[in-house]
């Protein structure tokens, strides 16, 4: 059976890097035979801002209901987004707020400080950019970003494992090495290609 995959661009612009990768993620996955759904966050129509936090009743526009059914639908989710000031940008964490709310992607116990997860099953890969050299993100700066999307979003809600991929530095970076990354993003995605089994002998 195909995997279904979802992936979705936390750049708000589609012509950049991470907009190729996500484009080439997606069709070397296709290639593969998987089913594969793309979520550009720049090309969505929400409001960003969790006006009312999780106390209120602030409606979703249609776009988030339809990304909400996406998130339903995937059985791997493949965010594809840039580190600005340590974090992701501030586009793809407002669809986070807005998107993975209680009651859909966690729940809080009655008089408990557990939650559950209600979105278990899934799996993830990050695909994060970034302008200072991958090692001097980990070893410096101890990768906040990655904490945050990896511990404290995804696992929180029950996706996992989560793979991360770092691609940097991006600001030096020549056409030469862009093309490398992306042949890496096609390998990434053909991983989904399903095998096929040895046929039975009696």
């Amino acid at each position: 059976m195909a995997k279904k995959i979802v992936v979705i661009l936390g750049h708000p612009a589609a012509g950049s890097l991470c907009g190729a990768m996500a484009s080439t993620y997606v069709d070397s996955a296709r290639e593969a035979g998987a089913e594969v759904r793309l979520l550009e966050l720049g090309a969505l129509r929400f409001n960003p801002v969790l006006g009312t936090g999780h106390d209120g009743d602030q409606l979703l526009e249609p776009d988030l209901v339809a990304a909400q059914a996406d998130l339903l639908w995937a059985e791997h989710l493949v965010w594809v987004y840039p580190i600005w000031w340590g974090a992701m940008p501030a586009l793809m964490k407002g669809f986070i707020d807005r998107v993975l709310l209680p009651g859909f992607a966690f729940k809080y116990r009655q008089g408990s400080s557990l939650w559950d997860k209600l979105l278990l099953g899934r799996t993830a890969e990050l695909l994060v950019t970034m302008d200072s050299p991958p090692w001097y993100f980990r070893w410096v700066t101890r990768m906040p970003g990655h904490h945050q999307m990896k511990k404290a979003i995804l696992e929180f809600c029950g996706i996992s494992p989560v793979r991360v991929h770092n691609f940097g530095p991006v600001r030096t970076a020549d056409a030469v090495q862009r093309s490398r990354w992306l042949a890496h993003v096609v390998r990434l995605g053909m991983h989904h290609k399903a095998s096929t089994a040895a046929p039975h002998r009696a």
